[in-house]
């Protein structure tokens, strides 16, 4: 029924749903190789002097050697180190600094102890992690002080790993804040989706309002002046010729206020509206119907107009006459319709006896005018002449 954003954006929930899998797929890849890492590293240092042992430097190196093999599955398997950029988002600090504290420890302990052993690989994983989690200063100062000790006890080329390590995990996170961000923006943009539609439903409600105002105003109206004229004329003057044909024009009109107000309605199925080449038609019928002369004039060269401006025209030019018809008792109308440069100016005045409160009455007539008119940057002045009443509607077009 409306007409919104071309852009059709997927729903948060589909969102958070596609990255819960793909999250979840990743830890399943790096559990088994979190297992592998930590048997090849076991029986590294098993082999290794002093290995594990229940006593002395033996129960230390089993210690880190502990330590290092729950930081692995920690940092890899629950809560993933961001090395790639699909990786679990980063936990909370209070989660995560205990887990790169042990892998400190531990790695430091099974380094002094086995200089050739494996333990260097926790110090990758701290770096990783910091790189996930801490503020960038920290993490880089944790990465400085490794690169330090690389540069003394290890190789060029391990510093340049670690290096490297530090700056995938570095893009990881930034993927994941962008991510996060998108999120965010996502939100906001379902929420003003939502209100667009809410705003839509209800300008379509309003809209709707004022037609059937203007629809029911016009023909119920003109019908109750008819049949209020042929109950005069049945009971006064039950013979009189003209009684067969008041209740005619009241049977017509209630006929035009049927169709008018399914035409209201197919409306909102974006069927033929009615424009100002039906105004013309409007004024013979409130001549008919009253008794008094109506003008209709035109000035300018017709074009071809928007719906919107076509369906203002005709209903402003319905609703005032209808007005008159209820509160005025005026010589004769004029409705004027002039196509100027940049827009379309329809007048409706009536001249004769002053009027009584014409479009001032209780109802929406003249605020249905005027939204309409605002709706379209246009604007209605309506207010009493010299003698009588005029309605002067003014859109761009």
């Amino acid at each position: 029924m409306f007409e919104g954003v071309a852009y059709e954006a997927p729903s948060v929930a589909a969102l958070r749903q596609a990255r819960a899998r793909r999250d979840a797929a990743l830890r399943r890849r790096l559990v088994p190789v979190a297992l592998l890492a930590a048997t090849a590293m076991i029986i590294t240092v098993s082999r290794d002097k002093p290995g594990p042992g229940a006593s002395g430097a033996s129960l230390a190196v089993a210690i880190a050697l502990a330590g290092l093999v729950v930081g692995i599955f920690g940092m890899v398997g629950r809560f993933g180190i961001g090395l790639l950029p699909g990786s679990r988002p980063q936990v909370s600090l209070p989660v995560c600094l205990p887990m790169l504290g042990l892998l400190l420890v531990s790695s430091a302990v099974l380094y002094w102890f086995q200089p050739d052993g494996p333990g260097v690989v926790g110090l990758y994983l701290a770096v990783a992690g910091s790189a996930r989690v801490l503020p960038i200063r920290r993490s880089g100062a944790l990465l400085a002080a490794c690169l330090v000790f690389f540069a003394i006890h290890q190789s060029f080329v391990a510093a340049v790993g670690l290096s490297a390590v530090y700056t995938m995990a570095l893009f990881s996170r930034r993927i994941r804040a962008q991510e996060h961000e998108e999120e965010r923006l996502l939100v906001q943009l379902e929420e003003t989706r939502g209100a667009e539609v809410r705003a839509a439903a209800l300008a379509e409600r309003q809209r709707l309002a004022r037609d059937m105002h203007d629809v029911l105003a016009h023909s119920l109206s003109g019908l109750v002046m008819q049949l209020e004229g042929a109950r005069l004329l049945a009971a006064s003057a039950p013979d009189d010729d003209r009684l067969p044909a008041a209740i005619d024009r009241a049977h017509q009109l209630a006929k035009n206020g049927l169709s008018e107000a399914r035409q209201a309605i197919a409306m909102l199925r974006d069927e033929e509206l009615p424009g100002p080449e039906r105004t013309a038609a409007l004024a013979g019928e409130f001549e008919a119907d009253t008794g008094i002369p109506c003008r209709f004039t035109t000035a300018g060269e017709p074009r071809v107009l928007g719906s919107g401006v076509r369906l203002a025209l005709y209903r402003v030019a319905q609703e005032a006459l209808t007005n008159i018809r209820k509160h005025a008792s005026p010589d004769r109308v004029d409705v004027r319709l002039e196509y100027l440069p940049a827009e379309v100016s329809l007048v409706v005045e009536d001249h004769g006896a002053p009027p009584s409160g014409a479009g001032t009455s209780g109802g929406y007539g003249i605020t249905g005018m005027r939204e309409r008119a605002e709706l379209l940057g246009g604007a209605i002045d309506a207010g009493p002449t010299d003698d009588g009443f005029r309605v002067r509607l003014r859109v761009p077009a």
